[in-house]
Protein backbone atom coordinates (compact mmCIF):
# COMPACT_ATOMS: atom_id res chain seq x y z
CA UNK A 1 0.00 0.00 0.00
CA UNK A 2 0.87 3.24 -0.81
CA UNK A 3 1.40 5.54 2.37
CA UNK A 4 -0.58 9.21 2.83
CA UNK A 5 2.52 11.13 2.69
CA UNK A 6 1.04 13.17 5.43
CA UNK A 7 1.27 10.15 7.86
CA UNK A 8 4.72 9.76 6.65
CA UNK A 9 5.71 13.69 7.20
CA UNK A 10 4.28 13.50 10.68
CA UNK A 11 6.38 10.27 11.66
CA UNK A 12 9.44 12.06 10.74
CA UNK A 13 8.96 14.52 12.78
CA UNK A 14 7.99 12.62 15.91
CA UNK A 15 11.54 11.13 15.80
CA UNK A 16 12.95 14.63 15.59
CA UNK A 17 11.22 15.51 18.27
CA UNK A 18 11.95 12.52 20.48
CA UNK A 19 15.44 12.47 20.04
CA UNK A 20 15.48 16.44 20.20
CA UNK A 21 17.98 16.53 17.68
CA UNK A 22 21.15 18.88 17.96
CA UNK A 23 23.48 18.60 15.13
CA UNK A 24 26.93 19.36 15.53
CA UNK A 25 28.66 18.26 12.63
CA UNK A 26 27.46 16.85 8.87
CA UNK A 27 28.87 13.24 10.36
CA UNK A 28 26.21 13.25 12.87
CA UNK A 29 23.79 14.52 11.35
CA UNK A 30 23.83 11.58 8.52
CA UNK A 31 23.88 8.90 11.48
CA UNK A 32 20.89 10.46 12.84
CA UNK A 33 19.12 10.64 9.55
CA UNK A 34 19.72 7.08 9.02
CA UNK A 35 18.74 6.36 12.74
CA UNK A 36 15.53 7.99 11.82
CA UNK A 37 15.05 5.85 8.66
CA UNK A 38 15.11 2.84 10.26
CA UNK A 39 13.06 3.49 12.75
CA UNK A 40 10.36 4.69 10.61
CA UNK A 41 11.00 1.70 8.15
CA UNK A 42 10.12 -0.87 11.16
CA UNK A 43 6.84 1.55 11.47
CA UNK A 44 5.64 1.63 7.62
CA UNK A 45 3.97 -1.91 7.52
CA UNK A 46 2.08 -1.20 10.27
CA UNK A 47 0.47 1.85 9.36
CA UNK A 48 0.21 1.11 5.70
CA UNK A 49 -1.60 -1.86 7.04
CA UNK A 50 -3.92 0.03 9.40
CA UNK A 51 -6.76 0.35 6.30
CA UNK A 52 -6.68 -3.44 5.63
CA UNK A 53 -9.63 -4.08 7.75
CA UNK A 54 -11.83 -1.93 5.14
CA UNK A 55 -11.08 -4.21 2.82
CA UNK A 56 -12.23 -7.92 2.89
CA UNK A 57 -9.23 -10.29 3.58
CA UNK A 58 -7.35 -7.21 3.58
CA UNK A 59 -7.42 -7.47 -0.34
CA UNK A 60 -7.42 -3.75 -1.59
CA UNK A 61 -8.73 -3.03 -5.26
CA UNK A 62 -6.08 -3.21 -7.66
CA UNK A 63 -6.43 -2.07 -11.80
CA UNK A 64 -6.91 -4.21 -14.17
CA UNK A 65 -6.30 -1.74 -16.85
CA UNK A 66 -4.09 0.64 -17.78
CA UNK A 67 -6.86 3.54 -18.68
CA UNK A 68 -7.72 3.57 -14.96
CA UNK A 69 -7.27 7.27 -14.10
CA UNK A 70 -3.85 8.33 -12.80
CA UNK A 71 -1.92 10.09 -10.50
CA UNK A 72 -2.91 8.36 -7.48
CA UNK A 73 -2.76 8.95 -3.85
CA UNK A 74 -4.04 6.77 -1.16
CA UNK A 75 -5.67 7.78 1.63
CA UNK A 76 -6.48 5.43 5.00
CA UNK A 77 -8.99 7.07 7.55
CA UNK A 78 -10.27 6.07 10.82
CA UNK A 79 -13.02 3.84 9.04
CA UNK A 80 -12.71 4.11 5.52
CA UNK A 81 -9.87 4.71 2.67
CA UNK A 82 -9.94 6.16 -0.26
CA UNK A 83 -8.05 5.67 -3.74
CA UNK A 84 -8.03 9.32 -4.93
CA UNK A 85 -6.79 10.33 -8.48
CA UNK A 86 -4.97 13.71 -9.44
CA UNK A 87 -6.16 13.51 -12.59
CA UNK A 88 -10.00 13.20 -12.13
CA UNK A 89 -9.31 15.22 -8.90
CA UNK A 90 -12.00 12.53 -7.26
CA UNK A 91 -11.83 9.54 -5.40
CA UNK A 92 -11.31 6.19 -7.77
CA UNK A 93 -12.68 4.09 -4.73
CA UNK A 94 -13.55 4.07 -1.38
CA UNK A 95 -13.61 1.52 0.83
CA UNK A 96 -15.33 0.77 4.04
CA UNK A 97 -15.83 -2.22 6.16
CA UNK A 98 -19.65 -1.41 7.73
CA UNK A 99 -20.65 -3.17 11.08
CA UNK A 100 -24.02 -3.18 12.88
CA UNK A 101 -22.71 -1.96 15.79
CA UNK A 102 -20.79 0.67 13.77
CA UNK A 103 -24.43 2.43 11.45
CA UNK A 104 -26.12 2.45 15.01
CA UNK A 105 -23.78 4.72 16.65
CA UNK A 106 -23.40 6.65 13.26
CA UNK A 107 -27.93 6.92 13.55
CA UNK A 108 -26.91 8.95 16.63
CA UNK A 109 -24.94 11.91 15.25
CA UNK A 110 -26.57 14.86 13.50
CA UNK A 111 -24.85 15.98 10.81
CA UNK A 112 -22.29 18.60 10.51
CA UNK A 113 -21.44 20.30 6.92
CA UNK A 114 -17.41 20.70 7.25
CA UNK A 115 -16.47 20.70 3.65
CA UNK A 116 -12.93 20.37 3.22
CA UNK A 117 -9.36 20.60 1.13
CA UNK A 118 -7.12 17.28 1.68
CA UNK A 119 -4.17 18.78 2.56
CA UNK A 120 -2.13 15.88 2.14
CA UNK A 121 -2.51 15.11 -1.81
CA UNK A 122 -0.10 17.51 -3.83
CA UNK A 123 -1.42 20.58 -4.75
CA UNK A 124 -1.44 20.34 -8.45
CA UNK A 125 -3.93 17.15 -7.55
CA UNK A 126 -6.00 18.40 -4.84
CA UNK A 127 -9.62 19.47 -5.34
CA UNK A 128 -10.22 22.28 -3.65
CA UNK A 129 -13.60 24.35 -2.59
CA UNK A 130 -13.12 27.02 -5.62
CA UNK A 131 -13.43 23.71 -7.73
CA UNK A 132 -17.63 23.61 -6.87
CA UNK A 133 -18.38 27.39 -7.16
CA UNK A 134 -21.93 27.41 -8.96
CA UNK A 135 -22.63 24.20 -8.66
CA UNK A 136 -26.20 24.67 -7.35
CA UNK A 137 -26.63 26.71 -10.54
CA UNK A 138 -25.93 23.24 -12.44
CA UNK A 139 -28.16 21.09 -10.42
CA UNK A 140 -24.94 19.46 -8.98
CA UNK A 141 -24.11 18.82 -5.46
CA UNK A 142 -20.86 17.87 -3.73
CA UNK A 143 -21.69 13.98 -3.27
CA UNK A 144 -19.90 11.76 -0.67
CA UNK A 145 -18.65 8.62 -2.04
CA UNK A 146 -18.33 6.83 1.89
CA UNK A 147 -21.76 8.59 3.19
CA UNK A 148 -21.28 10.76 6.00
CA UNK A 149 -23.90 8.88 7.74
CA UNK A 150 -21.73 5.39 7.94
CA UNK A 151 -19.47 7.39 9.64
CA UNK A 152 -19.86 6.50 13.55
CA UNK A 153 -17.95 10.02 15.90
CA UNK A 154 -17.57 12.88 14.53
CA UNK A 155 -13.83 12.85 13.79
CA UNK A 156 -14.83 10.13 11.34
CA UNK A 157 -17.74 12.31 10.21
CA UNK A 158 -15.06 15.29 9.59
CA UNK A 159 -13.24 13.11 7.71
CA UNK A 160 -16.05 12.02 5.22
CA UNK A 161 -16.21 15.90 4.41
CA UNK A 162 -13.20 15.94 2.72
CA UNK A 163 -12.95 16.66 -0.90
CA UNK A 164 -10.93 13.81 -1.73
CA UNK A 165 -13.99 11.60 -1.15
CA UNK A 166 -16.66 13.41 -2.85
CA UNK A 167 -17.57 14.25 -6.40
CA UNK A 168 -19.86 16.50 -8.50
CA UNK A 169 -22.86 14.63 -8.52
CA UNK A 170 -26.45 15.58 -9.59
CA UNK A 171 -28.69 16.55 -6.98
CA UNK A 172 -32.07 14.72 -7.83
CA UNK A 173 -29.83 11.87 -7.90
CA UNK A 174 -27.79 12.72 -4.52
CA UNK A 175 -30.85 13.32 -3.13
CA UNK A 176 -33.46 10.68 -3.83
CA UNK A 177 -32.12 7.46 -5.75
CA UNK A 178 -28.83 7.59 -4.03
CA UNK A 179 -29.34 8.10 -0.54
CA UNK A 180 -31.89 5.56 -1.13
CA UNK A 181 -29.04 2.93 -1.98
CA UNK A 182 -27.08 4.25 1.02
CA UNK A 183 -29.78 3.78 3.18
CA UNK A 184 -30.77 0.36 2.35
CA UNK A 185 -27.05 -0.99 2.64
CA UNK A 186 -27.20 0.17 6.08
CA UNK A 187 -30.50 -1.42 6.39
CA UNK A 188 -28.82 -4.44 5.26
CA UNK A 189 -25.65 -4.17 7.80
CA UNK A 190 -28.03 -4.05 10.97
CA UNK A 191 -29.88 -7.61 9.09
CA UNK A 192 -26.13 -9.32 8.12
CA UNK A 193 -23.88 -7.33 11.19
CA UNK A 194 -20.77 -6.89 8.57
CA UNK A 195 -20.40 -5.48 4.88
CA UNK A 196 -17.43 -4.95 3.02
CA UNK A 197 -18.56 -1.64 0.64
CA UNK A 198 -16.41 -0.07 -1.97
CA UNK A 199 -18.09 3.08 -3.68
CA UNK A 200 -16.92 4.96 -6.54
CA UNK A 201 -17.56 7.15 -9.98
CA UNK A 202 -17.67 5.57 -13.92
CA UNK A 203 -16.39 7.76 -16.25
CA UNK A 204 -17.01 6.55 -19.61
CA UNK A 205 -14.42 8.83 -21.38
CA UNK A 206 -16.54 11.62 -19.75
CA UNK A 207 -14.18 15.13 -20.34
CA UNK A 208 -16.94 16.88 -18.39
CA UNK A 209 -15.54 19.25 -15.65
CA UNK A 210 -16.65 21.24 -13.18
CA UNK A 211 -15.05 25.27 -13.52
CA UNK A 212 -12.56 22.78 -15.96
CA UNK A 213 -11.58 21.07 -13.24
CA UNK A 214 -13.45 18.21 -11.34
CA UNK A 215 -14.26 15.39 -13.89
CA UNK A 216 -17.96 14.68 -13.08
CA UNK A 217 -18.91 10.79 -13.78
CA UNK A 218 -21.60 9.05 -15.62
CA UNK A 219 -22.45 6.55 -13.49
CA UNK A 220 -21.88 5.66 -9.87
CA UNK A 221 -21.48 2.32 -8.48
CA UNK A 222 -21.94 0.54 -4.69
CA UNK A 223 -20.21 -2.90 -4.30
CA UNK A 224 -20.74 -5.14 -1.64
CA UNK A 225 -19.49 -8.65 -0.32
CA UNK A 226 -22.08 -10.32 2.50
CA UNK A 227 -20.57 -12.20 4.13
CA UNK A 228 -23.13 -13.63 5.96
CA UNK A 229 -24.48 -15.06 3.01
CA UNK A 230 -21.41 -15.22 1.21
CA UNK A 231 -22.50 -13.58 -2.14
CA UNK A 232 -21.80 -10.10 -3.85
CA UNK A 233 -23.29 -7.55 -6.20
CA UNK A 234 -23.31 -4.09 -7.07
CA UNK A 235 -25.70 -1.65 -8.23
CA UNK A 236 -25.15 0.81 -10.87
CA UNK A 237 -26.69 4.63 -11.28
CA UNK A 238 -26.49 7.31 -14.00
CA UNK A 239 -25.20 10.59 -12.47
CA UNK A 240 -28.55 11.96 -13.87
CA UNK A 241 -31.94 12.49 -12.09
CA UNK A 242 -34.52 9.66 -12.17
CA UNK A 243 -35.18 6.70 -10.17
CA UNK A 244 -33.27 3.69 -12.18
CA UNK A 245 -30.67 1.71 -11.40
CA UNK A 246 -29.49 -1.78 -12.19
CA UNK A 247 -28.19 -4.67 -10.01
CA UNK A 248 -25.09 -6.29 -11.47
CA UNK A 249 -22.45 -8.93 -10.46
CA UNK A 250 -19.06 -7.87 -9.19
CA UNK A 251 -17.07 -9.47 -12.37
CA UNK A 252 -19.18 -7.27 -14.80
CA UNK A 253 -18.66 -4.55 -13.02
CA UNK A 254 -15.04 -4.79 -12.78
CA UNK A 255 -15.05 -5.26 -16.35
CA UNK A 256 -16.42 -1.85 -17.09
CA UNK A 257 -13.95 -0.20 -14.03
CA UNK A 258 -11.08 -1.46 -14.83
CA UNK A 259 -10.59 -3.20 -11.38
CA UNK A 260 -10.46 -5.52 -9.53
CA UNK A 261 -12.43 -4.51 -6.75
CA UNK A 262 -12.63 -7.17 -4.24
CA UNK A 263 -9.37 -9.24 -5.24
CA UNK A 264 -10.08 -11.89 -2.17
CA UNK A 265 -13.19 -13.06 -3.31
CA UNK A 266 -13.30 -16.45 -5.26
CA UNK A 267 -14.74 -15.92 -8.86
CA UNK A 268 -17.22 -17.69 -8.52
CA UNK A 269 -18.80 -15.65 -6.02
CA UNK A 270 -17.94 -12.42 -8.12
CA UNK A 271 -19.43 -13.85 -11.57
CA UNK A 272 -23.07 -14.41 -9.60
CA UNK A 273 -25.19 -11.77 -9.63
CA UNK A 274 -27.65 -11.38 -6.44
CA UNK A 275 -30.62 -9.80 -5.68
CA UNK A 276 -29.90 -6.29 -3.51
CA UNK A 277 -32.36 -4.77 -1.20
CA UNK A 278 -34.65 -2.35 -3.29
CA UNK A 279 -33.56 1.47 -2.79
CA UNK A 280 -35.48 3.40 0.09
CA UNK A 281 -35.09 7.09 -0.41
CA UNK A 282 -36.64 9.21 2.43
CA UNK A 283 -38.18 11.60 -0.26
CA UNK A 284 -41.91 9.26 -0.07
CA UNK A 285 -42.66 11.45 -3.62
CA UNK A 286 -40.66 9.25 -5.41
CA UNK A 287 -40.92 5.57 -6.63
CA UNK A 288 -37.65 3.04 -6.98
CA UNK A 289 -37.74 1.58 -10.18
CA UNK A 290 -35.26 -1.15 -10.90
CA UNK A 291 -33.95 -1.32 -14.75
CA UNK A 292 -34.46 -5.22 -16.19
CA UNK A 293 -32.19 -5.03 -19.78
CA UNK A 294 -33.66 -8.21 -20.55
CA UNK A 295 -37.13 -6.26 -21.12
CA UNK A 296 -36.24 -3.02 -21.37
CA UNK A 297 -33.65 -3.43 -24.39
CA UNK A 298 -31.09 -0.62 -21.72
CA UNK A 299 -27.94 -1.56 -19.76
CA UNK A 300 -26.27 -0.21 -17.87
CA UNK A 301 -23.31 -1.43 -18.28
CA UNK A 302 -23.38 -0.56 -22.06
Amino acid sequence: MKLNVAVFSRLFNSVLVFFRWKICSKEMMMMKIILALALLANQLPAIAGECDAQFYNGGMPKATRSNVPGRLTFLCYNEYAIQYSGETKTPIWTAEFLTTNRVKEAAKLKRTDSFHEETSIPAADRAYLTDYRGSSKLSIDRGHMAPNKDFSTYESQYQAFSLANIIPQNSQNNQNLWEGIESAVRDLTRRHERLYVITGPIFDESTHKMNNRVTIPTRIFKAIYDPYTKSASAYVAWNKPGMEYEVVSIMELNHVVGIDLFPALPDTIKAKKVALPEPTPHSASHHKRQTDSRFSGFSFLK
